[in-house]
């Protein structure tokens, strides 16, 4: 990286940005590679998922909304109009569980392969494709588990922020139930980001250092103290990339009234768009891992990492006594 180790830790938010993209741009090819053998598989399930839960919530509202003579009480057909349209939910939420556990067991792969290739970049050791196909399955499981924990880790805070506002609203006066819905969303909503970017220091934490699950988590708990706020706002500009493409994908190119080949085109744009947003949001990632050792003065010694990456093993011969 053309910045220095001490250097980095005072980038801010547009610091961090630009030094992703130099990175990019600095080695196009390796991230090309990676784009299409790990990214783009992502970036289309993503895509499916979205117009199979569009269709699928579609099919949900169109049950509901079907004007039906009103049965006799105490029929089938009337138990039946008034039970929610189960079939439907079903379907859903089978469909949402493979989605999440496509994303659990083959996202980390993307993430693996460019969070290698940077910390190869960054001890000035030359990396190919065919090292980065290499390395990626000995950094894949201890990625699914950080994934699967912190994945967990939300459910459970969920589940919990929204039985405490269920128990507030029983026993709370009605005047207080709008202002402590409100807290309580703050800081549900803290606590999912600091939860997110714990999950994604760790992740980058595992691959570049010799730390597993616990210790990854431990160690970026660490690191992201005092660069929160920063990493706090490229996680919601991150999260805001992706919903104003989502909206734009099903007001364009599912529920307009433009042509087929505009919808397509539409179609094709935002896919490619939805790409390369996921391969920048994994590149500063990395950055940002360096900025926060960066600031709390740990230095990255490029030896440990290059024996921990074994990154030199195809161009390293060991030397043999007659050698000396």
């Amino acid at each position: 990286m053309d910045s220095k180790q001490e250097e980095m830790q005072f980038l801010g938010l547009f610091g961090i940005y630009k030094e992703a993209f130099k990175i990019i741009f600095s080695r196009k090819t390796i991230f090309s590679q990676i784009t299409l053998v790990f990214i783009l598989p992502t970036s289309f399930v993503f895509i499916a998922n979205m117009k199979v839960s569009n269709a699928l919530f579609a099919k949900i509202i169109e049950v509901v909304q079907v004007p039906r003579m009103q049965p006799q009480a105490g029929t089938p057909e009337q138990i039946e109009l008034c039970l929610p349209n189960s079939t439907g939910w079903t379907q859903l939420l089978f469909f949402k569980a493979a989605y999440i556990t496509f994303l659990l067991l083959f996202s980390p792969l993307s993430t693996a392969a460019v969070v290698y290739t940077i910390a190869c970049i960054s001890t000035g050791q030359e990396v190919t494709f065919k090292m980065v196909m290499r390395a990626v399955p000995k950094f894949w499981k201890r990625l699914v588990i950080i994934s699967a924990c912190a994945f967990a880790a939300i459910i459970a805070f969920t589940m919990g922020t929204l039985l405490t506002i269920a128990v507030t609203r029983i026993f709370m006066i009605n005047r207080y139930i709008l202002a402590i819905g409100f807290v309580l969303l703050v800081l549900f909503f803290m606590g999912f980001v600091y939860i997110s970017l714990v999950w994604q220091t760790a992740s980058v934490v595992s691959v570049s250092e010799e730390a597993y699950v616990m210790t990854a988590m431990i160690k970026s708990q660490a690191l992201v103290r005092g660069k929160t706020k920063v990493m706090g706002v490229i996680f919601l500009t991150m999260t805001i990339s992706y919903v104003i493409m989502k909206i734009e994908f099903s007001k364009l190119v599912e529920g307009s009234s433009l042509g087929i080949v505009n919808r397509v085109s539409c179609g094709i744009i935002c896919f490619l768009l939805l790409v390369l947003l996921i391969l920048f949001e994994l590149v500063i990632q990395t950055v940002t891992y360096i900025v926060c050792k960066s600031y709390h003065h740990e230095n990255i010694d490029k030896s440990t990492t290059l024996d921990h990456l074994d990154a030199g093993y195809n161009d390293y011969v060991p030397l043999k006594a007659k050698d000396v």
